[in-house]
Protein backbone atom coordinates (compact mmCIF):
# COMPACT_ATOMS: atom_id res chain seq x y z
CA UNK A 1 0.00 0.00 0.00
CA UNK A 2 1.17 3.51 -0.55
CA UNK A 3 2.17 6.20 1.92
CA UNK A 4 -1.27 8.24 0.17
CA UNK A 5 -3.36 5.12 0.79
CA UNK A 6 -1.71 4.14 4.11
CA UNK A 7 -2.82 8.16 5.29
CA UNK A 8 -6.14 8.12 3.78
CA UNK A 9 -7.14 4.81 5.78
CA UNK A 10 -5.45 6.05 8.59
CA UNK A 11 -7.59 9.33 8.64
CA UNK A 12 -10.75 7.55 7.51
CA UNK A 13 -10.61 4.96 10.50
CA UNK A 14 -9.32 7.51 12.92
CA UNK A 15 -12.32 9.98 11.91
CA UNK A 16 -14.64 7.00 12.35
CA UNK A 17 -13.25 4.84 15.56
CA UNK A 18 -13.33 8.70 17.42
CA UNK A 19 -16.29 9.86 16.53
CA UNK A 20 -17.72 6.52 17.93
CA UNK A 21 -15.85 6.80 20.98
CA UNK A 22 -16.72 10.28 21.92
CA UNK A 23 -20.30 9.34 21.60
CA UNK A 24 -19.72 6.11 23.46
CA UNK A 25 -17.95 8.82 26.65
CA UNK A 26 -21.10 11.02 26.22
CA UNK A 27 -23.29 8.18 26.62
CA UNK A 28 -21.22 7.69 30.05
CA UNK A 29 -21.49 11.08 31.27
CA UNK A 30 -25.12 10.60 30.45
CA UNK A 31 -25.03 8.50 33.43
CA UNK A 32 -24.73 11.06 35.63
CA UNK A 33 -28.03 12.26 35.73
CA UNK A 34 -28.81 11.23 39.60
CA UNK A 35 -32.74 11.62 38.33
CA UNK A 36 -32.03 8.24 36.52
CA UNK A 37 -29.30 6.72 38.23
CA UNK A 38 -27.70 5.86 41.64
CA UNK A 39 -24.42 5.52 42.22
CA UNK A 40 -20.97 5.88 44.54
CA UNK A 41 -18.11 7.41 44.33
CA UNK A 42 -16.61 4.85 44.42
CA UNK A 43 -18.18 4.01 40.93
CA UNK A 44 -17.57 7.19 39.27
CA UNK A 45 -13.88 6.78 40.95
CA UNK A 46 -13.54 3.45 38.80
CA UNK A 47 -14.81 4.48 35.57
CA UNK A 48 -12.98 7.45 35.47
CA UNK A 49 -9.55 5.53 36.78
CA UNK A 50 -10.27 2.98 33.90
CA UNK A 51 -10.48 5.45 30.85
CA UNK A 52 -7.74 7.49 32.16
CA UNK A 53 -5.55 4.36 32.21
CA UNK A 54 -6.73 3.37 28.78
CA UNK A 55 -6.21 6.70 27.59
CA UNK A 56 -2.25 6.62 28.82
CA UNK A 57 -2.42 3.29 26.60
CA UNK A 58 -3.42 5.11 23.65
CA UNK A 59 -0.89 7.63 24.34
CA UNK A 60 2.08 5.18 24.46
CA UNK A 61 1.04 2.63 21.41
CA UNK A 62 2.11 5.71 19.43
CA UNK A 63 5.18 6.57 20.99
CA UNK A 64 5.75 2.78 22.02
CA UNK A 65 4.82 -0.27 21.72
CA UNK A 66 2.48 -1.13 24.94
CA UNK A 67 1.53 -4.43 26.68
CA UNK A 68 -1.83 -6.12 26.70
CA UNK A 69 -4.86 -4.63 28.09
CA UNK A 70 -8.17 -4.99 29.58
CA UNK A 71 -11.18 -4.61 26.72
CA UNK A 72 -14.08 -4.95 28.84
CA UNK A 73 -15.21 -3.30 32.31
CA UNK A 74 -16.29 -4.35 35.57
CA UNK A 75 -16.95 -2.96 38.96
CA UNK A 76 -14.78 -4.32 41.69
Amino acid sequence: MSDNKKTAKFEELAEKRVSETLKKLQLIGNLANKNNYDYTEAHVKQIIDTLETEIKVLKNKFTEESKSRKTEFKFK
